[in-house]
C-alpha cells in the first residue's frame, strides 16, 4: 500500500473512527516528540510541543500508531500512557 492509497494528493484529511486526522499528523508528532525530548529545549518550546502532542493523540490512536510502534524515550512513553 502506498501513501496515496490512504490519502490522495487532493485530500488534506481523513476520518477514522470518528476522528478527523490531518495530513502530516504523524510527522508533526515526530517533530514535537523530538522537541519534547530535547534537554536543550526551553520551557516554552517544550510546553508548545506537549500541547501539540496531546492534540494529536486522538488521531494517532485512531491510526493505530502505538499499536505498531513504541516510543523509545521512557519519559515520553510514560507521558503518552497517562494521556
Amino acid at each position: 500500500m502506498r501513501a496515496e492509497d490512504i490519502l490522495s494528493d487532493e485530500q488534506n484529511q481523513v476520518e477514522r473512527g470518528g476522528v478527523v486526522i490531518r495530513k502530516g499528523t504523524v510527522a508533526a508528532f515526530m517533530a514535537n516528540a523530538r522537541v519534547w525530548c530535547d534537554p536543550g529545549a526551553d520551557v516554552a518550546q517544550r510546553q508548545n510541543a506537549e500541547r501539540d502532542i496531546l492534540d494529536a493523540l486522538p488521531g494517532l490512536h485512531a491510526l493505530g500508531v502505538f499499536d505498531v510502534f513504541s516510543v523509545k524515550d521512557a519519559e515520553l512513553r510514560r507521558f503518552l500512557e497517562t494521556h
